[in-house]
């Protein structure tokens, strides 16, 4: 059964392009219509759940369906299946790609890749503004993220902006009614977490923060991509501003925006990217940098979902939770602009050709819904003959 379900999932991260929400289409195709290895309704509780707690979304998703299937075995087995596939990938590159570094074409579809990155980053930027900021409180909390996170750009400062967020939804967001205090006094009563992997989310969050900034660089490392899976919420472009706070002060921004580039181009999670950058910063053995940068990225989502899985419809019941939530998903569109406007814009545009090239990229992308693998296609070749042709001229 283990490896039926690995087999499943490796498969599919082996052709899953186009971020969280066409993996989850992925999945409730093969395993809901095809396999019927559990019902819509479950599935549909899976993927709400992955949408409110913090980790990669369609990670989550393929975990709970590999627990719901085989238990911790079977979600481990999702786990390693999906993922393995962008994780080889991304690690190869990281190791394989020095000696391109000096080459035009390389240069220019590294340039290319980065120019989609302004598209889809921006699009996401859009998509999470409609969804999340619908209230003049969720607009308020949203540009005061964005102005203080631009402002002050530290890791302290985005703990901080969380949990002013939190605070101003649980206060101006939970809803009021009467019928919303009884809820809260029925559903308290029906919670119950698993409290050892919540008290193991808890002690690693607090060993992070004590290594964050030691010279150990294994702990260090850990410390730095278990706080980043740990506190985005919405996963996939949303955690490129903690990454480049953190880990990115360890490596120019070119390279940084080479891993996120490269992360687009391949199959599967988004947070794979931390194959990438975890052979980056330790270079000295870069297998084990990939290794321990990606179990710690994934780590603490599954342990959350392992934590509430048996108790989150309740726990979505309570008024204070849906306010808080609600401020925290605002805010984190205010970190999304962060990273759009730096590094990913601030470094892709270099000329009014780029400026012009993204916003034909973006009507391709929202106009006539061009699929990602064509963008990925269209940019690189863009990218690789742009940079040959201002090499020949």
């Amino acid at each position: 059964m283990v490896l039926a379900i690995f087999w499943q999932f490796f498969l599919l991260g082996l052709m899953s392009f186009g971020g969280p929400a066409a993996h989850i289409g992925y999945f409730k195709k093969r395993f809901v219509d095809e396999l019927n290895w559990l019902d819509a309704n479950t599935y549909a509780s899976f993927v709400a759940l992955s949408q409110v707690i913090p980790g990669p979304g369609s990670s989550q998703v393929g975990f709970a369906i590999g627990y719901h299937r085989f238990g911790l075995l079977g979600g481990i087995a999702a786990f390693l299946g999906f993922t393995s596939p962008s994780f080889v990938l991304l690690f190869s590159l990281a190791v394989s790609s020095d000696p391109w570094l000096n080459e035009s074409w390389f240069n220019g579809l590294i340039h290319g890749l980065k120019l989609m990155a302004v598209v889809v980053v921006f699009d996401a930027v859009l998509s999470m503004y409609n969804q999340f900021c619908r209230k003049l409180i969720t607009r308020i909390i949203m540009m005061l993220a964005a102005i203080i996170s631009l402002s002050i750009s530290t890791l302290w400062s985005q703990l901080g902006i969380l949990f002013i967020a939190g605070a101003m939804g649980y206060y101006f967001l939970s809803p009021r009614s009467l019928n919303a205090t009884l809820q809260r006094h029925q559903s308290a009563q029906s919670i119950k977490f698993n409290y050892k992997w919540l008290v193991l989310f808890v002690l690693l969050f607090a060993f992070s923060l004590l290594f964050i900034d030691q010279n150990e660089p294994m702990s260090q490392l850990f410390a730095q991509f278990y706080q980043a899976g740990a506190l985005v919420f919405g996963g996939g472009h949303v955690v490129l501003p903690l990454l480049e706070m953190t880990v990115g002060q360890n490596m120019t921004s070119e390279r940084f925006l080479t891993g996120y580039a490269m992360a687009q181009a391949v199959p599967g999670p988004m947070f794979s990217i931390a194959a990438f950058l975890g052979a980056e910063l330790l270079n000295d053995t870069p297998l084990l940098g990939a290794v321990i940068a990606t179990i710690a990225i994934f780590l603490p989502g599954f342990l959350l979902f392992l934590a509430v899985c048996h108790s989150w419809q309740s726990s979505l019941e309570l008024p204070s939770i849906q306010g808080g939530i609600s401020g925290i998903n605002a805010a984190v569109v205010g970190l999304l602009v962060t990273a759009f406007v730096t590094p990913v814009m601030s470094s892709a545009l270099t000329s009014l050709v780029d400026v012009l090239i993204v916003l034909i990229g973006f009507s391709l992308l929202k106009l006539f819904r061009l699929n990602i693998m064509w963008l990925l296609f269209i940019f690189s070749l863009l990218g690789i003959s742009s940079n040959l042709t201002l090499l020949l001229g």
